[in-house]
């Protein structure tokens, strides 16, 4: 069978499906919101465990990351599916919002998914959180033990404020990478952006449908990398540190 790309047809197939593709659109942005929120609080105290912690602990969370970063996303996710006791909170009901049609999603692989991604997350950001720690000039914490603070409160109040606005960069990339990475939550059966995409062009009405479907699941891709990243951009000049010129 020849596939005519472009046809207005197919066109029509992609919109009369619409919903289709923000049912996957909405697992998706739960996927990488969840994810990412868990990278960071798993991620910032790893990195300033890595440049304040000592001994084993410092050891401990190193190893871990390496392991972490060095570990196929997509092993992560079956290993933490398969290899993982979930709770079973069974299939847990999303959407329901005009226009938007009620659908479920399995419990035990959004779980599992979340999971994987979020400590994947948190192994890169550990090292963006721990770059911009590393870049605060010791003299300033010097400075506040010298009017009284003791070395926690010094962290606290004058490296942590500073390494957050330093890592917003790094976490922009950090968001890019683990919004695709969403992708992979396919192998234990979660149906977000691209699943959904597949599904489409695998009905029989949507076979010649295959190049418009994927256009239309790239631009959206595209859209909400590009209107985080810039959200972002506005964040960083927001909040960036003075330089005193």
């Amino acid at each position: 069978m020849d596939i005519l790309p472009l046809q207005a047809g197919d066109w029509a197939f992609v919109g009369t499906n619409w919903w289709i593709l923000m049912q996957g659109l909405y697992v998706t942005v739960l996927l990488t919101v969840g994810s990412l929120l868990l990278g960071f609080l798993a991620g910032f105290p790893g990195g300033a465990i890595e440049v304040y912690g000592r001994g084993p602990l410092r050891s401990v969370v190193r190893g871990v990351g390496v392991l972490l970063r060095g570990t196929p996303i997509v092993v992560l996710i079956v290993l933490f599916f398969f290899g993982v006791q979930w709770p079973d909170i069974g299939a847990v009901p999303l959407g329901g919002l005009l226009p938007l049609p009620a659908f479920e999603i399995n419990g035990q692989a959004l779980l599992a998914s979340t999971a994987a991604l979020g400590l994947r997350s948190a192994a890169y950001q550990s090292q963006v959180f721990r770059g911009a720690i590393r870049s605060i000039d010791e003299g300033q914490l010097e400075a506040a033990r010298s009017v009284g603070l003791s070395k926690l409160e010094a962290v606290r109040h004058v490296v942590v404020p500073q390494a957050l606005r330093r890592s917003i960069p790094g976490f922009q990339n950090e968001f890019t990478i683990v919004l695709k990475d969403t992708s992979i939550a396919f192998a234990v059966g979660l149906a977000e952006l691209l699943t959904r995409g597949f599904e489409l062009f695998t009905q029989p009405a949507g076979q010649t449908a295959v190049v418009e479907i994927i256009l239309t699941v790239s631009a959206i891709y595209f859209v909400l990398t590009f209107l985080t990243n810039r959200t972002l951009d506005r964040v960083e000049n927001r909040f960036a540190i003075p330089t005193g010129e």
